[in-house]
């Protein structure tokens, strides 16, 4: 029996990470989607058009690829809406430490967008995440250093969770995978929908 080949339309090592930590070996196809091109301000809107066209973007290349083959491509994309503000990757080190200067002592609300297409069927299934982030009272020479680490520049929000970022995050409620750019939980409700199940073994998982 063959199954269909999980494509992630994705950069990103940690959701990548994410999927092979729950067995999944995915076939990373970048979109290199401009994200700028979209102009919304509404933060479920944004994450999820951005997710869907991250998505398409790729629809044809695997198409082309893998020659027939079924394929189920994920996009995602995830933002920090603040103070009714959406924050995504910051420009620099001076935006960095501007922006969590507003967020110690505060919470965030961390939006990721998913939208999984299934090339055998041409359906599409799109679903978001909403998780509550809980910072610390960082102090300036803790917000300064971790700004001059790098690690926040790379991030959605000028954070992580399951690196340096975590020292100063005090709680979450919600999936905490969502807060990484990939909700497990959300991924498994949209493959249902689509019609398919997952099976575990020692070997990894499929998804049949």
């Amino acid at each position: 029996m063959s199954y269909p080949v999980f494509v992630l339309a994705s950069a990103s090592p940690t959701r990548k990470k994410i999927l092979e930590n729950a067995g999944i070996t995915p076939m990373v196809r970048v979109s290199y989607f401009d994200e700028e091109a979209i102009q919304v301000s509404d933060p479920t809107s944004l994450v999820l058009t951005l997710a869907q066209c991250k998505a398409r973007a790729v629809l044809p290349d695997i198409t082309q690829e893998l020659a027939g083959q079924n394929a189920l491509i994920l996009g995602c994309d995830s933002i920090m809406y603040l103070n009714g503000l959406i924050y995504g990757k910051p420009e620099s080190e001076e935006v960095v430490i501007a922006t969590w200067q507003k967020m110690r002592g505060n919470y965030c609300e961390l939006y990721t967008g998913h939208c999984l297409i299934d090339t055998k069927t041409q359906r599409t299934v799109m679903r978001y995440g909403v998780t509550k982030v809980y910072f610390s009272d960082a102090t300036d020479t803790e917000i300064i250093s971790y700004a001059d680490s790098g690690e926040p520049l790379c991030c959605a929000g000028c954070f992580t969770l399951e690196k340096l970022g975590g020292f100063l995050i005090e709680k979450i409620e919600g999936c905490h995978t969502n807060v990484l750019g990939l909700s497990l939980p959300i991924l498994r409700q949209m493959l249902t929908e689509l019609g398919y199940g997952i099976h575990f073994s020692t070997n990894g998982t499929t998804i049949k």
